[in-house]
This record gives C-alpha cells, structure tokens and sequence, in this order.
C-alpha cells in the first residue's frame, strides 16, 4: 500500500502541474476573453473542458478502475472505492481576467477518507499538497494554520457558491466584518482554502460550495492543524454544503455568526 501510495502521490503532483502548465500556457493570451469582462463564464467554457479532458483522460488511462467526479463530466459510473475529485479551472473568473488568482483543485478519496489533496496556482508558482496523516505543504516545506486566537486580530476569506447565495452571503458579512481585522475573497475557493492552511488567513467561510471547489482544501487544512465543518459544526461531505475552515482557534467563534 506504501508503495502505491506514493506512486499516487507522484502521479497526482504531476497531473496537477501538467493541468497548471497547460492553463499557464493559455493564460493572457485570449484576447476576446480580454476584451469582454461581462459573461465571462460562458466564454471561458472551453478552457475548463479542455484540461478537464485533460485530467480525467490522465486518471482514467493511469487508474482505469477508479470513478471520477468533476465540475465539468460529473460522476463517472462504477463500484471502485476510490473517487478523484476534479475542478480543472478553480477560478474562472479570474482567469478570464487576467487576474493570478486561479487554480487547479484535485482530491483522492477511498472509500469515503480523503487521502491526497493538490492545489496548484501556477500563475504564483505555489503548489500545495497534503497527505492524510503525513501533513501539509506547500512547494514541498512544511506549512501550519496561523496561531491568532482573537477575532479583531483575524483576517477572513470568503466567496459564495453562486449568485444565488449573494443575499445570503451578504447578511453574513455584515454581521462579521465588524467583528474582524478584515474580509477578503481571492475568487478561487482552492486558493483560499490553501491560504488559511498556509497561515495567511485565520479562516474561510462560503456558502453552498460544490465538493470539487473545497476537498482537496479540506485535507490541506486539516493536515495543517486547523478543522473544518459545516455552519452546524458537523463533518464535511461530498455534497453542495455550507462551510467554515480556520485554524481552528476561532472556529467555534465564528460559528457562532454562521449557525442559521
């Protein structure tokens, strides 16, 4: 199982990278995308199908037997017990304007445990990887959650799922950033998740996340010392949920302005 384990840890360092260098490659470059600020969504479609392809063509060549879930293909059908979560362009938005801010996010669960998590921003070079039991990392060195423990001393990231949850976002916004240092939002839930493991944020809330925006995070974060939830304060699952990470010294603060 060690051997295969770190034969998976190479081949999703890799995958991630190619993912990243692809995108990097392409990165600036679309002029139409430069061009239109508004329904970038739609514009930049084919840039997250085509390293979604790319990804999922690398899992099911490596690990055919395995299932897939990712933003773009959904879940592939089979009994296996190990699951790869893909989003191949975390950041769309982003991306399209030409803003550094993007990731690619890919997680490897078995049987319902996340194993491995990878978080590569390869416009700020930093990749992010964590290891169930064996820590967090980032360019390969050590990483922790921060050790603020006082929420006027924290700063805070966080996005909404959709535009659907801005309302609902907002209400939470202004009961917290009174209560806080600051609140800022990266656009890219990979990154923000990454960020409150590396210790540059004391947590990250949002509201109705897919599972293939946060998985890999969630490890990340909890190999850093730091705890996830929902806004219940219950484990994380592989649905569209409501979630709070942080160092875990502010967490029950803060759900305290998150719980409905």
């Amino acid at each position: 199982m060690a051997k295969t384990r770190d034969q998976m840890k190479a081949f999703l360092e890799g995958l991630v990278k190619q993912a990243g260098t692809f995108l990097l490659a392409r990165f600036k470059k679309d002029i139409r995308l430069q061009q239109k600020r508004y329904g970038v969504k739609d514009a930049i479609t084919k840039y997250d199908k085509l390293v979604d392809e790319l990804i999922v063509h690398q899992i099911r060549n490596q690990y055919p037997e395995h299932r897939v879930l990712s933003e773009e293909g959904g879940l592939t059908k089979g009994e296996s017990e190990w699951l790869w979560i893909v989003d191949s362009l975390d950041g769309t938005t982003s991306f399209a304007n030409s803003n550094p801010l993007f990731s690619v996010c890919i997680a490897l669960q078995h049987d319902g445990e996340l194993l491995l998590g990878a978080i590569y921003a390869p416009a700020l070079g930093e990749l992010y990887f964590a290891e169930k039991g064996k820590g967090a990392f980032l360019n390969h060195k050590r990483i922790h959650v921060s050790e603020i423990s006082e929420l006027k001393k924290s700063y805070l990231l966080y996005c909404e799922g959709g535009e659907k949850d801005r309302l609902k976002t907002g209400s939470i916004l202004g009961k917290i950033y009174p209560e806080v240092m600051d609140l800022r939002k990266l656009g890219s839930a990979g990154l923000e998740t990454a960020w409150v493991a590396a210790g540059k944020a004391e947590a990250y809330f949002t509201t109705n996340i897919e599972p293939w925006d946060v998985a890999p995070g969630i490890l990340l974060i909890q190999e850093a010392g730091g705890r996830v939830t929902n806004f219940q304060g219950n484990s994380w699952k592989v649905e569209r949920s409501d979630l709070l990470f942080s160092n875990g010294k502010v967490h029950s603060s803060l759900l305290d302005f998150l719980e409905p």
